[in-house]
């Protein structure tokens, strides 16, 4: 169970998510955000595109656990849905809106909940009991770790540029 501070850190940081991923993104040009400079890793570009689909599963995650007596929370093949989805191929800036609001309107009701409410719990498909208290833990931290690998995928490409690999 978080203490009352963790759980107050943890909406900090769900919040201020979305503005790192919209800085570690700062200065890509088209080119650079498809680019694929870390082979098996995604792209700067289906990055934003997962975190849009991501949010939003994730927010029907979040309401069916505080509405429903313990839900089946199901997991999917995140890079199957990169693969169908095309999330390469698509402009991201729908991608970035679809994030940033699927994430304000869940953030707004972390000011409504109960102490019951921070207790609820579901089951997920792939790892067992799942509550409002494991979803926060797991989304706090999602937006900014893939921020991190974008900032991974741009310190490579600077480094393919350096050496005329480019």
């Amino acid at each position: 169970m978080l203490s009352s501070e963790d759980r107050q850190q943890l909406i900090a940081k769900y919040i201020d998510g979305f503005k790192e991923v919209e800085e570690s993104l700062e200065g890509f040009s088209e080119s650079e955000l498809r680019a694929r400079p870390i082979e098996g890793k995604w792209t700067a570009c289906e990055i934003v595109q997962h975190l849009a689909d991501s949010e939003s599963v994730s927010a029907q995650r979040f309401r069916r656990l505080l509405v429903e007596e313990n839900p089946l929370i199901v997991g999917y093949d995140q890079d199957k849905y990169a693969s169908a989805l095309r999330y390469n191929e698509r402009e991201i800036n729908p991608a970035l809106e679809a994030f940033r609001s699927a994430r304000a309107t869940t953030a707004q009701l972390f000011k409504f909940m109960t102490e019951d409410d921070w207790q609820r719990q579901g089951e997920h498909s792939e790892s067992g009991p799942y509550g409002v208290e494991d979803w926060l833990r797991i989304y706090a931290a999602h937006a900014h770790n893939h921020a991190a690998q974008i900032r991974a995928l741009r310190v490579a490409m600077q480094k393919t540029v350096g050496t005329g690999n480019g």
